[in-house]
């Protein structure tokens, strides 16, 4: 059993709060990056029901929303709870190379993974200097 007085545990939770609201987004850390011809967004969703994801995309901005809720059990009393609960939502400005049309989503062991294909037209290319005479 862990110990912990109330004023402690009140003054825990109030840096945690402090520090994390500095450092944390909306309750849901990503990572983005592309790999050859696929952009990816990798979102932490730990212990979300993947039925309450929903995922859309409004011109380039897509918003990902998501709840995590705790299970109420009889009998069962939290000495502590700091896991988060509740609806949070995540937006992230696209790139209008992204072809929004084909995005797929995946959730495997509490990770929700984006995939968007780029845009054939818009994926670089080497262009080349004719010189005329």
């Amino acid at each position: 059993m862990l110990l912990t007085t109330p004023t402690v545990r009140d003054l825990e939770r109030l840096t945690a709060r402090v520090f994390e609201s500095s450092t944390r987004t909306a309750g849901a850390r990503l990572d983005a990056y592309r790999e050859n011809d696929t952009f990816f967004i990798d979102i932490d969703l730990p212990g979300v029901d993947p039925a309450s994801i929903d995922i859309t995309v409004d011109g380039k901005v897509l918003t990902v929303r998501a709840e995590r809720t705790r299970v109420a059990r009889e009998g069962v009393r939290y000495v502590i709870a700091e896991r988060p609960v509740g609806a949070f939502s995540r937006q992230v400005q696209l790139s209008d190379k992204l072809d929004t049309d084909r995005l797929e989503a995946q959730y495997d062991k509490g990770v929700l993974t984006l995939s968007i294909p780029v845009l054939e037209e818009r994926k670089p290319r080497k262009i080349e200097v004719v010189a005329t005479a």
